[in-house]
């Protein structure tokens, strides 16, 4: 799966990394549906180094299609809500 995180690039990861990344994505919507702005952001933060972390970044000038796109690091609560499905931002990973 090709993963984006907006205003950085692209990175492959195995589909077997998806539990990892399925529970700090619960922790964020339980932080997001609080309020808990501060945990957000350390969470989100968590979430985006777990993709670094376990994956492969793809070369700056390939364009692969994205099959999840996630925020910017300083993406704000706000706007993270609205790129929100019911399931979080990983939808379908479940």
């Amino acid at each position: 799966m090709i993963v984006r995180i907006m205003g950085e690039g692209q990175w492959k990861l195995a589909d077997s990394h998806f539990v990892e990344l399925n529970k700090l994505d619960d922790e964020l919507l339980a932080e997001m549906e609080g309020g808990d702005d501060e945990g957000f952001h350390r969470t989100l933060g968590a979430l985006l180094d777990a993709v670094r972390r376990l994956g492969t970044p793809l070369p700056d000038d390939s364009l692969e299609p994205s099959e999840l796109i996630l925020p910017a690091p300083d993406a704000s609560l706000e706007e993270v809500r609205e790129m929100l499905s019911d399931d979080g931002l990983i939808p379908g990973w479940r």
